[in-house]
């Protein structure tokens, strides 16, 4: 649909045209008549000059179409005018709220009919699945007293995703899966570590015999070593519009590292035959159950990069913390861990890590820091979320204060030593 405004470029000059001509007819002095003449011909030229029908084709295409997580895309929008002569052509393009553009991803020109023209901007590619809005295009008339508005629709995707690769390993805690694994636990069996002896048992393998207590009592005992099994984790990712921040409006926020970061421990965990699931405490449903295999990581691979409790910018849907955890709470394993990856912004994620402690899960919490001490306001700010951070350590909880310039696997292994010591 083509919307035409007035833009208002010669709004008074009939009016101050007509000043001239009244001096002149008072002085009857002829050039002051013509002077004002003049400028009634350029008000008639400007009402009567019609804006162009805008009849225009798009093209969008992105080099590269697949890019990874941070790397520069470039855009090249194309316009056709399948119409007739545009004087003056602007066109804004609809890029995604997500992406930043480093250029502009404006253009202007002037078109023949059958003409076309082309531009290119750079944007950064983030994780996830984005959808270019329709282009803006603003055709003027001539004189520049019209401009005809129409959006032109071309649908066009960019889709990043991020690669699970395990650049960090997860300390895990002791509650385990029936299934062989690396986590050790109080349990005997086979394994590498010496548990204890027990007495003999008809089938017990030879090669656990105690021999040197045989050679030493004449009695058969069997080794016992301390299993190591696999873990049940759940990596829970605060995605409610308080955890979308940052220290900088250019800076990632809160969410986007808490994805980056559960994406390298979803895939450390599952290279270590841990069984892994994914939610996010926020609105829209995302829950992948606890899994392994290929199909489970491809499965990962597609929800980190898709979906939109995980995006960006923030869901505008209702969200009602509450019932979100006690659905949780049923969705849970029993024998499941938590990994729960949050800015600790405000009160409630603390209560819902505490929640989770007290229904027997145990809590890893990572927290990205999304505060500055810049101003009296935001040095508030990170007293109150160190305060809260303190409280969840007092509770006996796990927790990674991750900050910015830090590298998350430096920060787990500074964690891990503070929690063997």
């Amino acid at each position: 649909m083509t919307r035409v405004i007035e833009t208002e470029r010669w709004a008074g000059i009939a009016a101050v045209a007509l000043v001239p001509i009244g001096l002149g007819v008072f002085t009857e002095h002829p050039p002051f008549v013509l002077a004002g003449i003049v400028g009634v011909g350029y008000a008639a030229y400007a009402r009567g000059d019609a804006v162009p029908t805008p009849a225009l084709r798009i093209e969008r295409t992105l080099d590269p179409p697949t890019p990874e997580p941070g790397e520069d895309v470039t855009v090249t929008v194309e316009i056709h005018n399948d119409g007739g002569f545009l004087p003056d052509l602007r066109v804004i393009d609809g890029v995604p709220a997500a992406l930043a553009v480093d250029d502009t991803a404006r253009f202007g020109t002037a078109l023949r009919g059958g003409g076309s023209a082309r531009y290119q901007y750079t944007l950064t590619a983030v994780r996830g699945e984005h959808e270019w809005e329709p282009v803006t295009a603003i055709v003027r008339n001539a004189s520049g007293s019209r401009e005809a508005r129409v959006e032109v629709d071309t649908q066009t995707t960019l889709q990043c995703h991020p690669e699970l690769d395990a650049t960090s390993t997860l300390p895990l805690r002791g509650l385990t899966a029936p299934f062989s694994g690396r986590v050790p636990t109080d349990v005997g069996g086979s394994g590498l570590e010496f548990y204890a002896t027990r007495e003999y048992r008809h089938g017990d393998p030879v090669r656990r015999l105690d021999w040197a207590r045989l050679a030493r009592t004449g009695e058969l005992s069997t080794l016992e070593f301390r299993e190591e099994r696999a873990a049940t984790v759940v990596l829970l990712i605060d995605s409610r519009r308080k955890a979308y921040r940052s220290p900088d409006p250019e800076e990632r926020n809160a969410v986007e590292r808490s994805v980056e970061a559960a994406t390298q421990a979803f895939s450390a965990l599952l290279d270590s035959g841990d069984r892994v699931g994914v939610a996010a405490l926020g609105p829209g449903e995302c829950w992948l159950p606890p899994n392994t295999g290929s199909d489970h990581r491809a499965a990962a691979r597609e929800l980190f990069t898709t979906h939109p409790s995980l995006a960006a910018t923030p869901l505008e849907d209702r969200f009602l913390p509450t019932t979100w955890l006690v659905k949780f709470h049923r969705r849970l394993p029993a024998d499941a861990q938590v990994v729960f990856f949050s800015p600790v912004v405000d009160d409630f994620a603390v209560q819902t890590a505490r929640r989770l402690d007290a229904y027997g899960h145990l809590v890893t919490v990572v927290s990205p820091d999304p505060t500055t001490d810049e101003t009296a306001g935001t040095q508030l700010a990170r007293v109150e979320r160190s305060n809260r951070l303190s409280a969840l350590r007092s509770s006996g909880l796990r927790v990674v204060d991750w900050g910015e310039e830090t590298p998350l696997e430096t920060e787990l292994e500074r964690s891990a030593r503070r929690w063997s010591a």
